[in-house]
């Protein structure tokens, strides 16, 4: 299974920048898409399934804003749209899909840069995410929760570590967060695959930092520990452009 994940950073205008051809070409069977902000009659629904994909979204209540989506080439058995908690559900962050003995989630957490009063939200958030997966991976065990964490968790993911040290995404708290995240049983597979691999998935739109490849590795592809033996492959799929991030892809054998 080929499950690519992607914070799209406004999906109409990734289409409108060649999104949909990008995706016919790579042919995931799997995408979890961040950030798609719309509104379900603003999806091009007709455009994905000629791809031979079927949708499912679940967007913010506020229009133009977060929002998350899977597509997917093979009916799931089960969507589950949201954790079950209003505060976070009204803001279309959590969205699951249940592949037989497989749950492919698409994720996008919080950013804190906003100010303080986000980066408490964002804080509050992490745990509560962390303990619903924990539950979840009781009825659930193969998981793979893939999406945008907006955290960078070692110096190896942020171009410039030290001048970033205060900075929303790299504080020593959030860091600390996935650290403890990583401890309770799940992987970051790009890292497990890639030790030493220096990539990104997204640059600010300022400085031309793209360009200058002065990125941070916010994206991630997460399992639990019991999917490590069908992990085959996992990769940043820089050259895509669509966005202010690119997408991962993550291989993994399963029926």
């Amino acid at each position: 299974m080929k499950i690519i994940t992607y914070n799209v950073n406004g999906l109409r205008a990734a289409v409108g920048k060649g999104f949909a051809e990008w995706l016919e070409r790579e042919n995931p069977d799997v995408v979890c898409l961040q950030e798609t902000k719309l509104q379900p009659d603003q999806y091009p629904e007709l455009m994905f399934e000629a791809l031979g994909y079927h949708s499912y979204l679940h967007c913010a209540e506020k229009k133009g804003y977060s929002g998350v989506a899977i597509l997917t080439k093979r009916m799931p058995d089960h969507v589950e749209y949201g954790m079950g908690i209003d505060v976070y559900d009204r803001e279309g962050r959590f969205i699951r899909a249940d592949f037989g003995d497989l749950s492919v989630v698409s994720v996008y957490h919080p950013s804190g840069t906003s100010g303080d009063e986000r980066q408490a939200f964002k804080m509050v958030w992490l745990e509560a995410y962390q303990d619903y997966v924990i539950k979840l991976r009781e009825s659930r065990p193969n998981l793979a929760l893939c999406g945008d964490y907006n955290i960078c968790h070692e110096p190896i993911d942020i171009h410039d570590p030290v001048r970033n040290a205060k900075n929303s995404g790299f504080l020593p708290e959030e860091r600390e967060w996935m650290t403890r995240f990583l401890s309770a049983g799940f992987i970051d597979t790009f890292r497990l695959l890639h030790p030493q691999k220096q990539e990104y998935t997204w640059w600010s739109y300022r400085f031309n930092s793209r360009a200058k490849n002065k990125g941070w590795r916010i994206d991630y592809c997460m399992t639990t520990e019991s999917v490590r033996p069908m992990l085959k492959a996992a990769a940043i799929l820089n050259e895509a452009v669509h966005s202010d991030h690119c997408p991962m892809l993550l291989e993994i054998e399963h029926e």
